[in-house]
């Protein structure tokens, strides 16, 4: 199901911005070139948010410990494992829709 998560003018590129949908908190994130991603704001090492990690590229540095997560595919980094969920983003127009 798509929903409605916000407005791509409302996000500010490399920062966080915090959503619940059928009560899950996802984190979204716009990237220097322009794509935005949905990821799980929670990570499985820490348990702990994600939405005030800091974005390089297209990967997020946990802000607890600096575990580096994917933001395509929600893979954290070797040396240190495991995943968070990532959620597909549709932009049409200036409406940001993730499916849940």
């Amino acid at each position: 199901m798509k929903v409605l998560a916000t407005k791509q003018s409302k996000l500010m590129p490399r920062v966080g911005r915090s959503v619940v949908i059928e009560d899950q908190k996802i984190a979204l994130f716009q990237v220097t070139d322009g794509r935005v991603f949905a990821i799980e704001d929670n990570c499985p090492l820490t348990n702990a948010p994600v939405l005030e990690g800091i974005v390089s590229g297209e990967y997020l540095y946990e802000p607890m410990r600096e575990y580096k997560i994917s933001l395509v595919d929600g893979m954290i980094q070797e040396p240190d494992e495991g995943q968070l969920t990532v959620y597909p983003v549709e932009i049409i127009g200036d409406d940001i829709f993730v499916e849940v």
